[in-house]
């Protein structure tokens, strides 16, 4: 691994560091993409980003055997590593052998980076499922081979479409356990088309796997010759998901107004959607009022475009009302400013939502009660 002491001591070798460089520079450049796991419980979520992790040679020696040594005291796969450790970190996730909270994974490969979020199939904490989908660009549905679409799939895909997600790997796992049946494969994928056709996806991916084993996650498997389409990993590292962020609208929404002196007044956020150009007019989502674009500050420099994901500040021509909790967008594409709206509500209470009863929102965004 390249580390800040490795271009220390090469400092007088020219090739070494501009190799350095090179290295992260590149590492800078790659884009991300943020996916995560979900279905029913015991559909191998866990299981599938671990062997991830591993089949990328991405756990250090130490890890592998703490591993080693968790999977003999808690694992269910025998006398066999049993990957859903590595994300399973909870002691009550071990001894239930379920995901509880959501957890994150970080890790690369030479083409993308991803942000990966393991979320409970379970269904009384299907709420945090919905939290690692908030921010999710691609959603990897698991599903088991031998049990196929269940009432959670459909529940899990369903809260995926809600909040924005457009693309969907159908992971058809434990296909091992059906002995590779190239018509089990076809069954649930078409059952699942047929299901999720009105939910908006762009992309529908079936792919046929075997976590446990590795099959179709990073490579594509001889055991399968009848599928002809990528590995897991494969997809994910090619899924465009840049030509749906280029065709959104710029929205900006300002968290902070800097004013260090008298000729310094900017407004600082991360772009929430769309990109900007330096010049480019922009408008007040509530007033309508128009500027241009005077510069785009970055504490690396400054920029000529900030694009969505960015965390900039940024200075208009004009001087316009604009505080925190304001928003810049598009003149064209103003959003509508109402103070009704009509939305789709995801109810996680056990007792059904009764018509007609008020309700108010507690901390939790995705929580209500009654009163």
């Amino acid at each position: 691994m390249l580390t800040a002491n490795t271009a220390l001591l090469r400092e007088d070798d020219d090739d070494n560091l501009v190799d350095i460089r090179d290295y992260v520079a590149g590492q800078e450049n790659k884009g991300l993409l943020r996916f995560l796991t979900c279905g029913s419980v015991d559909d191998g979520k866990s299981t599938l980003i671990g062997r991830l992790l591993f089949d990328t040679k991405l756990i250090f020696e130490d890890q592998l055997a703490a591993l080693e040594s968790d999977s003999k005291k808690h694992g269910t796969a025998g006398d066999e590593i049993d990957f859903a450790l590595l994300v399973d970190g909870l002691e009550a996730e071990r001894e239930q052998g379920i995901t509880i909270d959501v957890a994150y994974r970080f890790f690369s490969t030479p083409r993308r980076k991803f942000i990966v979020a393991d979320t409970p199939g379970h269904e009384q904490y299907t709420r945090n499922m919905a939290t690692g989908a908030s921010t999710a660009d691609v959603a990897i549905v698991l599903v088991d081979a031998r049990q196929g679409i269940l009432p959670q799939t459909r529940r899990h895909s369903m809260i995926a479409s809600l909040l924005g997600i457009r693309h969907i790997v159908l992971a058809v796992n434990k296909i091992d356990l059906v002995a590779f049946d190239e018509a089990v494969f076809e069954r649930i994928a078409a059952e699942y088309r047929a299901f999720a056709e009105d939910l908006g996806f762009d992309t529908i991916r079936p792919i046929p796997m075997s976590a446990r084993y590795g099959d179709n996650v990073i490579r594509s498997s001889g055991k399968t010759p009848w599928y002809e389409g990528p590995s897991l990993l494969e997809h994910l590292e090619t899924v465009d998901i840049e030509a749906e962020a280029d065709g959104k609208p710029f929205r900006f929404p300002v968290q902070y107004v800097s004013r260090p002196n008298l000729d310094f007044r900017g407004f600082s956020g991360t772009v929430a959607a769309g990109r900007i150009g330096v010049g480019e007019r922009v408008a007040v989502a509530k007033s309508g009022k128009q500027t241009r674009i005077r510069r785009i500050v970055t504490q690396d420099g400054d920029l000529e475009t900030a694009a969505e994901g960015q965390a900039v500040t940024l200075l208009l021509e004009d001087e316009v009302e604009l505080s925190r909790g304001n928003l810049l967008v598009t003149p064209e594409a103003r959003p509508h400013v109402a103070d009704q709206f009509s939305a789709t509500l995801v109810w996680f209470d056990e007792k059904p939502l009764l018509p007609g009863r008020s309700i108010s929102c507690v901390p939790r965004p995705t929580r209500f009660r009654r009163r």
